[in-house]
């Protein structure tokens, strides 16, 4: 169970890069309106979401007892790199 709660929050972090990925194409865009600007966005998002049903469909063919404790620490670690990926941006732009 360990090992599935260290493996979901490895999952977590990694889905999580696509929309690091995103916010930093975005920022380099200069011509695009703001529909190109969301439409890279959402497209990150999509695929931030699939990495994370992935891993959960992997997880559930590989070791169906582990799944919940997997997808929970997998869910929370995203939000988790999120909050402190917020907070550093935050806290460089003051």
């Amino acid at each position: 169970m360990v090992l599935a709660i260290a493996l979901g929050a490895a999952a977590g972090i990694v889905g999580f890069a696509p929309l690091v990925f995103g916010l930093h194409r975005v920022k380099h865009m200069t011509d695009a309106g703001n529909l190109g600007h969301m439409g890279v966005l959402m497209l990150c998002l999509l695929l931030s979401f699939v990495l994370m049903f992935a891993f959960a469909i992997l997880c559930i063919n590989v070791n169906r007892d582990a799944a919940l404790p997997f997808v929970l620490s997998e869910a929370g670690a995203l939000s988790v790199t999120a909050i402190v990926f917020g907070v550093t941006k935050l806290a460089r732009k003051s």
